[in-house]
């Protein structure tokens, strides 16, 4: 009987086609929740994580009284980066002169070549750097990785002082790291824009 109707009503033309009626589709999402968290924990347990890249400094023991060696002048190698950046070095009390980052391996090389090595075989070269605190750490990082890269088992890292800069002066190199440390540190301490020093 329901049929009859619905085929007398479709071919009247009055009425929509009739559609057969979709039954409620309900899809339960917590498997896949599950699903989800599981991978989650997976990729977070299994994957390796860049680790900290850290520069091995092997420093000397503290003693109360400090130790005083006496170095041969040709023996002793001294670089100095000032505020901008730029390499210096001197061999014993000679003037500073201007040397490039990129030659800096070669000068290396030269001067451990020069001063020989003692009969452990390790070179009599020592090396001191002198680096202004508002020249880029990157410049740091660099020097020390070209000792490394030189074998250079013998070099420390000192304190860039007003010393350094008037003796770059004598030289004619304008280094002025120590006045623009103090001109920040002046302004800092009236509370004006200060120079970042660290």
């Amino acid at each position: 009987m329901a049929i009859a109707d619905v085929a007398s009503t479709r071919s009247r033309g009055e009425a929509q086609p009739w559609k057969r009626p979709r039954p409620g589709i309900r899809i339960d999402m917590t498997p896949m929740v599950d699903i989800a968290f599981l991978l989650l924990v997976f990729f977070m347990v299994t994957t390796v994580f860049r680790l900290p890249q850290a520069m091995e400094i092997n420093l000397p023991p503290e003693t109360e009284v400090p130790m005083e060696l006496e170095v041969g002048e040709s023996r002793l190698l001294t670089f100095r980066v000032i505020e901008s950046d730029e390499l210096f070095f001197n061999v014993g009390n000679d003037l500073p002169q201007p040397l490039p980052w990129d030659s800096l391996r070669v000068k290396l090389m030269e001067r451990k070549a020069a001063v020989g090595f003692d009969s452990e075989g390790r070179s009599r070269l020592i090396i001191v750097a002198r680096v202004c605190r508002l020249a880029n750490y990157e410049s740091m990082v660099n020097l020390i990785d070209e000792f490394n890269v030189a074998k250079t088992t013998r070099f420390s890292v000192d304190r860039y002082t007003a010393a350094d800069d008037s003796v770059l002066h004598l030289a004619d190199i304008p280094a002025n790291c120590m006045a623009l440390i103090a001109e920040g540190e002046e302004a800092r301490a009236t509370g004006g824009e200060a120079i970042d020093t660290e």
